[in-house]
């Protein structure tokens, strides 16, 4: 039998953690509540509305009709059309974003005058809305690079019509995207280069190696775990880009696709908008958000795991 001494002690333990379990979830519940309320509770409501005729009318009652709007969705050309331009957006961010940031943090992490300076107007563009920022790219592209070619002379550069040519606008998204996100990239790269350890550096440099020879050998094997942050980020976040395109496109210009007239920037997320809202067709536009959904977790997930092996390797 265990003395009285031992067994008050344990009393006390299994008491102190049941406080502490109360306290916990005392914090966490109206986070918890939220989350399911607006999230978990919606998500399912919306399978079950994208296995219905749904339209979101007063008084019609929504009639099952199973599997209907995902075979309507498979069978029709602009959601192929706006998948493949997302992919290729996707693509074209991720690269562009990732290079510019790392460059940008690797010039504000370096013994420059005004490297402050620098690590605040690179961010800046990140803290302009996306509608804003359309509109001022949608002024650069129509007026200021037009202008600036007539005083070059260059016949080109006047003529060039980025907004009205389906094979450049989507360059022109990714060069809006890019100047915007690419600060708020940039930061994390400078976290992460805060932390290289200067020693490993400045024995490298003592053995001849150079700046190049140094970033590859040892800076960029250090951030690995930067670049599985950064690159989720930029994926994820490219896929669900919406604002921008509607300030500076909205979705356009039309384009032929497989005999059929398509929009060549409408992506993934303003292809299910227009579907649900602009034509009414609530339950197709959840099924085609679905599908999104599942095809945006797959991407991610293999991305994740794909990148924390990398790091294992470096």
């Amino acid at each position: 039998m265990q003395p009285l001494h031992l067994i008050s002690k344990r009393g006390e333990i299994m008491k102190k953690r049941l406080n502490d379990n109360a306290v916990f979830w005392l914090f966490v519940a109206p986070a918890l509540f939220a989350f399911v309320m607006v999230v978990i509770i919606p998500f399912f409501m919306g399978i079950y509305y994208s296995m219905t005729d749904w339209t979101a009318v007063a008084g019609l009652k929504p009639k099952w009709v199973g599997f209907k709007n995902y075979k309507a969705m498979f069978s029709d050309i602009a959601i192929r059309y706006s998948f493949i331009r997302t992919f290729l957006f996707t693509l074209l961010s991720v690269v562009s974003i990732n290079i510019v940031a790392l460059t940008f943090a690797v010039l504000v992490t370096r013994d420059i005058r005004f490297r402050n300076f620098y690590r605040a107007g690179f961010f800046v563009p990140n803290l302009i809305g996306g509608l804003v920022l359309g509109y001022i790219w949608q002024f650069i592209f129509k007026s200021v690079i037009p202008a600036i070619g007539g005083l070059l002379g260059i016949e080109k550069l006047q003529n060039l019509l980025i907004l009205s040519n389906p094979d450049l606008t989507l360059f022109g998204l990714v060069l809006a995207f890019t100047w915007q996100y690419a600060g708020y990239i940039m930061m994390i790269y400078v976290a992460a280069l805060l932390n290289v350890p200067q020693e490993l550096l400045e024995a490298a440099a003592i053995d001849g190696a150079n700046f190049w020879q140094r970033l590859k050998a040892i800076t960029i094997p250090m951030i690995a775990h930067a670049f599985t942050i950064t690159t989720f980020l930029t994926l994820v976040n490219s896929f669900k880009q919406y604002d921008i395109i509607v300030a500076l496109t909205n979705g356009g210009p039309t384009d032929m696709y497989k005999g059929q007239v398509v929009n060549s920037t409408e992506l993934l997320a303003m292809h299910i908008y227009n579907v649900a809202f602009k034509y009414n067709r609530m339950a197709e536009g959840q099924a085609r958000a679905i599908i999104f959904f599942l095809v945006l977790s797959v991407i991610s997930i293999a991305q994740v795991y794909y990148n924390k092996k990398s790091e294992v390797e470096m």
